[in-house]
């Protein structure tokens, strides 16, 4: 058994399940919990602090936890922000620990921009459930008869998504269904818009290179202080985007097989598939197989997209990061 498979069996027993704290620094923080990150608010000196956990969230809801995925999520992240930095400003500060990121503090967009290229996905809001039961028209986006799942679309098209309250399902809309809300002004989804769309190719390109395909992402953004959109949360994950390998792409498609993924499907798989489960009730348990396969699907993203070496820290989590911020 190689290192890196020991560390995973051993980090099964202390994966970031999620954050004790309220202090950092000696000073009191309101805190948000997402579905994977815990943010800390520190108003004084305008930052976020972000602790990114090893919760997996699937079908809208946190269905366990990976070894290692906050780290490889959190560095991935800061290498991508680091990546389109020329695209589009973001609001990465720094990273004094694997599963930490200080992040600017701004005031998030109330929807997620999601960029597809693919006719995909397994659960029953994407775009492949929608085609199948014989839709031709997509978030406002008109679909051509005779496609396949799994099969290029036309162009690559912005499907915005609303952001659910904490519980609830996210909605995919067209943009005019969006603007009709009143959530958001035209001038400032135009020009997330455009950002999003160019991250996306940016990404596309990157990942071709490396031998993959970028199936589809989001990406969501923020207002900071002077009014600038800003990309937060994170760019380019496993956990916002659905990665491919290119080279038997085209020969799987053909056989109607599904794509070889480097990313949460493989987990989206197995709950709907073998566990049978699809969002409804409570989530089933994952069985240490699965969380350990989905753990290297995960470091095997990190290292395909960035060319390097994955390297955990094997420290207990809580009391390393604790260390890191002073937390208590």
């Amino acid at each position: 058994m190689s290192d890196l498979e020991t560390a995973l069996r051993d980090q099964l027993k202390q994966t970031l399940v999620d954050t004790p704290w309220h202090a950092l620094g000696g000073r009191d923080l309101p805190r948000y919990d997402g579905k994977v990150r815990d943010c800390f608010i520190d108003g004084e000196r305008g930052e976020r602090v972000i602790v990114v956990t090893d919760r997996l969230s699937a079908f809208d809801a946190v269905v366990g936890t990976i070894p290692f995925k906050g780290q490889v999520l959190n560095q991935l992240a800061q290498f991508w922000f680091e990546k389109t930095a020329d695209i589009a400003p973001n609001h990465m500060l720094r990273v004094p620990d694997p599963n930490v990121m200080i992040a600017r503090e701004c005031e998030p967009l109330p929807v997620e921009l999601v960029m597809r290229a693919y006719l995909t996905g397994v659960t029953s809001t994407s775009i492949w459930k929608a085609y199948e039961k014989g839709d031709r028209t997509f978030c406002g986006h008109a679909l051509p008869d005779g496609m396949k799942k799994n099969q290029r679309l036309p162009k690559p098209i912005l499907t915005p998504s609303t952001k659910a309250a904490k519980g609830d399902h996210d909605v995919s809309v067209s943009k005019d269904e969006l603007l009709a809300m009143g959530r958001i002004s035209p001038a400032v989804f135009d020009r997330a818009a455009q950002i999003a769309e160019a991250l996306f190719a940016a990404g596309q390109a990157h990942a071709a290179k490396q031998g993959l395909i970028l199936a589809d992402t989001k990406y969501e953004m923020g207002l900071d202080k002077a009014g600038n959109i800003v990309v937060i949360d994170e760019i380019h994950t496993p956990d916002s985007s659905r990665y491919w390998h290119a080279d038997d792409y085209e020969e799987r498609l053909a056989r109607g097989e599904e794509p070889r993924s480097l990313d949460k499907e493989y987990v989206r798989r197995w709950l709907a598939g073998e566990a049978k489960w699809n969002g409804d009730g409570p989530p089933p348990v994952m069985p240490d197989e699965v969380r350990i396969e989905a753990a290297r699907r995960y470091i095997k993203s990190y290292e395909i997209v960035t060319g390097k070496t994955f390297v955990p820290d094997t420290r207990e989590p809580v009391a390393r990061i604790a260390a890191a911020l002073g937390a208590a």
